[in-house]
């Protein structure tokens, strides 16, 4: 489409506007070079070899899958390209410094629902870009341990039927598209707008009797449908695949649920904060939704290490105040969740936050 806006000309829009953002604008330019290898690969199958094959143990305790490894390596490379300072991944146990005059640190999550790898279902590479005050010798965590409303960008890269963009600079969520045959990523359609109601809803419901009170309640109240207190039918919808889900909820709305639950090692949630939940979050609230723990607003939440953990509920801003309600009638204390915040973000505030 010739009127189609091209990522290349919207980040040096945002560069020439925003100084403060030009490092991040090369970040978004080095990663979408690897999200076209990325691409290029999962498209040929089987035919780039096994890579779902099961290589080594995850940090986590699954097993890492060949292109587990092989996103890493290609990501990795990207921002050490793009001049950035510090790097994070899901499939490093530290942070690393890269270059001492980089202004950005990134972290990711190289591929999100790598289970999904061999069944054709949606897989992507999900970043945040904090700004990287640091200093000689520091640890290279420090960078990440700052709350998600820091990031000066953050998006994702999905891999499915088409290969897609959704990223925001603080001033709304845009959608770009790879094209496959110019290899340009283009954004036909103006910026994503969640709507704020919705009839469908993301949750792994085989593990209902795992759940918090609040949750279960909640997902209960779904399922009576017209029969039940709110009078309409809802929808399951679930891909196993959190880039997936998401994109879909900035395309038409929902809500998803990832709750901490009574299992070992569910306790506190099971995705990860800073390179998962913050950045799905920030495109979330610049598309007029809202992302939550439950009790806190996710981008407000301190994290405390790298691969901290956390309960996640994004979406349509009606139904994620429902679960918020649902904990303060359980008696747990929700923070406020939706005061007033403009989708835009002031040239000021974008300084600040490299001060």
């Amino acid at each position: 489409m010739s009127d189609a806006l091209r990522l290349d000309t919207c980040l040096d829009q945002i560069a020439s506007q925003l100084p403060a953002l030009t490092a991040s604008c090369r970040v978004v330019e080095a990663l979408a070079g690897a999200a076209r290898q990325i691409a290029h690969l999962l498209a040929r199958g089987p035919l780039s070899g096994d890579l779902g094959a099961v290589i080594g143990e995850s940090l986590d305790g699954d097993g890492q899958k060949a292109l587990d490894a092989i996103t890493h390596a290609l990501v990795r490379e990207a921002v050490i390209a793009s001049g950035a300072a510090a790097f994070a991944s899901e499939e490093a146990a530290v942070p690393e410094w890269l270059d001492p005059a980089g202004e950005v640190a990134v972290a990711v999550d190289p591929l999100d629902g790598s289970s999904n790898i061999d069944t054709l279902a949606p897989v992507g590479t999900i970043f945040s870009i904090l700004p990287a005050r640091h200093a000689s010798g520091a640890d290279p965590a420090s960078p990440f341990l700052q709350t998600g409303r820091r990031q000066l960008a953050a998006g994702f890269f999905i891999y499915g039927p088409r290969t897609a963009l959704a990223v925001t600079f603080g001033n709304g969520t845009r959608i770009f598209t790879l094209d496959p045959v110019s290899g340009a990523f283009l954004a036909p359609a103006p910026p994503a707008t969640v709507p704020a109601a919705t009839r469908e809803y993301a949750i792994n419901g085989s593990n209902l009797r795992h759940w918090e009170e609040p949750i279960r309640d909640y997902i209960v109240e779904l399922k009576q449908g017209r029969n039940g207190p709110r009078g309409i039918d809802f929808n399951t919808r679930w891909l196993a695949s959190m880039v997936g889900d998401a994109f879909r909820i900035l395309g038409r709305g929902g809500i998803y649920l990832y709750p901490a639950d009574e299992r070992q090692g569910y306790e506190a949630g099971r995705l990860r904060l800073v390179y998962e939940a913050n950045p799905i979050a920030f495109l979330m609230e610049q598309a007029g939704a809202s992302a939550t723990d439950g009790r806190i607003p996710i981008l407000d939440l301190q994290p405390a290490h790298i691969h901290q953990r956390c309960p996640l509920v994004f979406g349509s801003a009606d139904e994620v105040r429902r679960v918020a309600q649902a904990y303060e009638r359980a008696g747990q204390p929700s923070s406020p969740l939706f005061r007033r915040r403009s989708l835009f973000r002031s040239t000021s505030n974008v300084a600040e936050l490299f001060a």
